[in-house]
């Protein structure tokens, strides 16, 4: 996965100096509490086996445990304090005013054992910390985790998985979906109401300028391309909402006529072809903010959405892609970018949309009665082909945070 290989650019090396300065003899099984005014020195609380040690400095703790160098700002350390006074644990919220941390905090005494990090503060409270929570919780720490694993694919991978359809199983099908980024779920009755139980099962539906359920033919109902029978290219939608909408449910009810397949392509697995063959590219898409515009006067529907943000959305600390923004369609005027970086995002964005392209991307899909599907619309672009005939289409947006939350009550890691 591109992301667990790029956390590999980020890792600290986790030795310390090599001088003598900084080499300190092992200190007893039976630990020393050192006070903050010491020198900075390793000290090392258990054989070097356990890979443990850690030094003071002016402003900050610096604890190399798990193979991993970490560095803790004293001001840090105050806050995250987990004793009864600062944080409670039966609503897992802090209690600790951060705001009335002095800035100029330093631990009076600091002790280390095996597993656990003492700090006594100035004014004789005592913070404990878990060694292996300060690991998951450092910055260090996050670098090297995947916030979302997933499985990028092109249309050989996907086809090779026999990714199975469901008509049960809730975590089952979020696993799938969380992973691949689409799910299909079998045996739907084909109206609007069961496909309107079936999402409620999963999230809440998202009320938008759409509605909340929406039936969707080709009666240009709406001022969109959707609503004819025109091929669409590939797109995620709603990137006019400053914040897209996070999965798509599509169910289609009833179709009299040929062509209309549904076109989807992994957009994270284009990016991670970007980011192999142009990193430069890949940052500058994921840099550059853009504007997507919706203007619509039809009928009795009156809107003008703007949203604004990059083609390609990291989290910053560990470079891992979690929103794509890509739709042609609704692209505003670039107004947002100065003449001289214009050009190279054209090129970058020229890179990103071969990719996208590639015939060996696509995975071509006949919807039909009695199976919906679900895209996740941060990494999935979706399309169609041409048709003919009467097609309808029902569907509906899902909130993404109450799809993840639901994931994450199952055991699962989203």
């Amino acid at each position: 996965m591109w992301c667990r290989r790029l956390a590999c650019l980020f890792k600290v090396p986790c030795q310390p100096s090599g001088s003598a300065r900084h080499r300190s003899p092992w200190l007893p099984r039976d630990r020393r509490t050192v006070l903050a005014a010491a020198a900075p020195r390793w000290h090392h609380t258990a054989p070097e086996s356990l890979k443990c040690a850690w030094q003071l400095h002016g402003d900050h703790l610096e604890l190399r445990y798990a193979n991993t160098l970490m560095r803790f700002d004293f001001v840090w350390l105050r806050d995250h304090c987990r004793s009864a006074s600062c944080y409670n644990a039966k609503t897992n919220q802090r209690s600790l005013d951060t705001a009335s941390v002095d800035l100029g905090i330093k631990p009076k005494a600091v002790r280390v054992d095996e597993t656990t990090l003492f700090l006594t503060w100035p004014d004789g409270h005592v913070t404990r910390y878990g060694l292996e929570w300060l690991v998951k919780n450092s910055y260090e720490g996050q670098k090297q985790q995947v916030m979302h694993p997933r499985i990028l694919w092109n249309a050989e991978i996907y086809h090779q998985a026999q990714v199975p359809s469901t008509d049960e199983g809730l975590k089952e099908f979020l696993q799938n979906f969380l992973l691949y980024g689409i799910a299909f779920v079998e045996n739907v009755a084909p109206t609007k109401e069961d496909t309107q139980i079936l999402a409620e099962r999963i999230s809440l539906i998202r009320e938008t300028i759409y509605g909340r359920m929406w039936y969707f033919t080709s009666d240009f109902s709406r001022g969109d391309t959707a609503y004819t029978k025109l091929a669409l290219d590939r797109h995620t939608d709603t990137t006019y909402f400053q914040e897209p909408c996070g999965i798509q449910v599509f169910h289609c009810l009833k179709h009299e006529g040929t062509g209309g397949r549904t076109l989807l392509v992994d957009g994270f697995y284009a990016a991670e072809q970007v980011l192999r063959q142009a990193p430069d590219q890949f940052e500058l898409l994921s840099k550059v903010p853009l504007k997507h515009e919706y203007v619509e006067n039809v009928g009795g529907c009156h809107n003008h959405m703007i949203g604004v943000g990059p083609v390609l959305n990291v989290y910053p600390w560990n470079n891992e892609l979690y929103l794509i923004r890509y739709n042609n369609y609704d692209r505003a005027v670039i107004n947002t970018v100065p003449y001289d970086v214009v050009h190279r995002w054209y090129a970058a964005h020229r890179t990103l949309t071969a990719e996208l392209r590639r015939p060996e991307n696509e995975l071509w899909v006949k919807l039909k009665p009695g199976k919906a599907l679900f895209v996740d619309n941060w990494r999935v672009l979706h399309g169609r082909e041409a048709f003919t005939g009467y097609r309808q289409l029902c569907g509906c947006y899902l909130t993404r945070d109450d799809v993840l939350n639901t994931a994450r009550l199952l055991g699962l890691q989203a």
